[in-house]
């Protein structure tokens, strides 16, 4: 875990030493980063900026804040700056800066082949695709104050197989295309798919390419979703907690075969879900849902 210290001796209430831990320790291209700042006990405000993101606080169960930064993984990598500002309850102002280190990853191409009119669609469905992309990014530019979560996010498949996929060049039928921004778990058509964390159910459907899904908003500008799905259990506006069965895996939309494409974001930014559960590792089989 990277550690920035610095000593606060500028007329706080109580002069401390302000800590930012960062986790992952190494922050590649795709990563969901929380910063963790301690020694802020005493302050009113605490106020801060990631490059030109702004940082959205929240408080951490062991004392002190939290913020999280997602890393798209197209973003270049190199060197990032931050700044941390408290407050005390005079008004008076410290500040602490950093900078993290973004390394760059090699991601593997994957070679596909799907039926003509899933890889060639007709005007009538690019209209349609249109359509469903433009709901979409209506959606990733929605940050919901307040955060659902309280815990460690949950792997989404009991008995899945390994993740795989995140940031892959696809070609389908010997074409270019859009690069993979989830994981896919392979599981039997009919496993329950379960929600990795609390939250609101922000959207479901039936799109061309994820099939049947659900997105859930966490709050604080963080989804995560579920794609591909054969059976959805959960209404859009709904709040499920942590563990609850959302819906069963299928091969809906453009998919080969059963599997659950499971994707995370924060802020616009396309993370590796993976490193969502990373943070606060659970890959333990969910709990039985509360009555």
């Amino acid at each position: 875990m990277a550690l920035v210290v610095l000593l606060l001796g500028v007329g706080l209430v109580q002069a401390a030493i302000l800590q930012v831990n960062i986790e992952p320790k190494e922050v590649r291209q795709g990563d969901l980063m929380l910063l963790q700042v301690e020694g802020v006990e005493g302050v009113s405000l605490i106020d801060g900026r990631f490059g030109e993101r702004p940082l959205q606080f929240f408080p951490l169960p062991g004392g002190g804040f939290g913020a999280l930064v997602g890393i798209d993984f197209e973003e270049p990598p190199g060197s990032r700056s931050f700044a941390i500002e408290v407050v005390d309850p005079f008004g008076r102002r410290a500040e602490v800066r950093g900078e993290v280190e973004v390394k760059g990853l090699e991601f593997p191409i994957q070679r596909l082949t799907v039926p003509k009119a899933m890889a060639e669609p007709d005007q009538e469905t690019l209209r349609r695709i249109e359509r469903e992309i433009e709901t979409l990014k209506a959606l990733w530019a929605m940050t919901t104050p307040g955060r659902h979560w309280q815990e460690p996010f949950l792997f989404p498949v009991d008995g899945g197989a390994e993740p795989l996929g995140f940031g892959v060049r696809r070609i389908i039928n010997g074409e270019e295309r859009s690069r993979h921004s989830g994981v896919d778990i392979a599981a039997p058509s009919g496993t329950q798919v379960f929600a990795s964390n609390a939250g609101r159910v922000a959207l479901v459907g039936e799109y061309f390419f994820p099939g049947r899904f659900v997105i859930l908003d966490h709050g604080l500008g963080l989804y995560t979703m579920y794609f591909h799905l054969q059976a959805i259990m959960v209404e859009e506006g709904q709040l499920v907690h942590k563990g609850q069965p959302i819906g069963t895996v299928g091969a809906t939309g453009r998919a080969t075969g059963p599997h659950l494409h499971f994707a995370a974001r924060f802020n616009g930014s396309r993370v590796d879900p993976i490193s969502l559960l990373k943070l606060s590792p659970s890959r333990e089989p969910p709990a039985s849902p509360a009555p």
